[in-house]
């Protein structure tokens, strides 16, 4: 029974005495930034792409044997550049698309920025509120078409929460495939 403890122990401290530390360092930290950059891709205030963009980075510098490659490289920045265009875009596109008047559009973007510092909130009224307010005010309609096309805006905002979270995924899966796979 001894005999099996002590071969056990050995071997228990052979395996922590051999592993390379530096490795599995470097992967806790990028599996970190990724589901950190998963997170911040539907959470407000998360640079989530672009923290998605830095785990491949760091992982890089600290781990070039298992790197991302340049086409890697140039494919996650193609990602990045498109989350945040879907990210700028969807509210205002929903806004028109459901009637919105260009001072609606304006409301939407001056709401949606008020409204990031009164967060969690905030960022579902903000653009709402500004678009009701902008197309009253400015636009001079109703409420009835003013509150469509506020509502636009929430549902193009939504479909940009999902779309900039597909992409993050997306990103995500290039990473893994690139650093594990290629």
């Amino acid at each position: 029974m001894t005999e099996w403890l002590t071969s056990a122990w050995h071997s228990t401290t052979h395996f922590f005495t051999s592993m390379p530390w530096q490795m599995w360092g470097v992967w806790t930290l990028t599996i970190c930034l990724l589901i950190v950059g998963l997170i911040g891709s539907v959470v407000p205030l998360l640079p989530g792409p672009m923290l998605i963009f830095a785990a491949a980075v760091i992982h890089t510098l600290l781990r070039p044997e298992s790197g991302v490659s340049t086409w890697g490289f140039v494919v996650l920045a193609l990602g990045l550049v498109l989350s945040y265009v879907v990210d700028f875009a969807s509210g205002a596109m929903g806004a028109r698309w459901f009637g919105a008047s260009r001072w609606g559009i304006a409301g939407v973007f001056i709401g949606g920025i008020v409204g990031m510092f009164f967060v969690p909130f905030g960022l579902l009224l903000g653009p709402l509120l500004g678009g009701i307010s902008f197309e009253l005010i400015f636009a001079k309609k109703r409420l009835q078409p003013a509150a469509k096309s506020a509502w636009g805006s929430l549902l193009g905002t939504g479909l940009g929460l999902v779309l900039r979270l597909m992409v993050a995924l997306g990103m995500v899966a290039v990473f893994l495939l690139d650093a594990l796979v290629w």
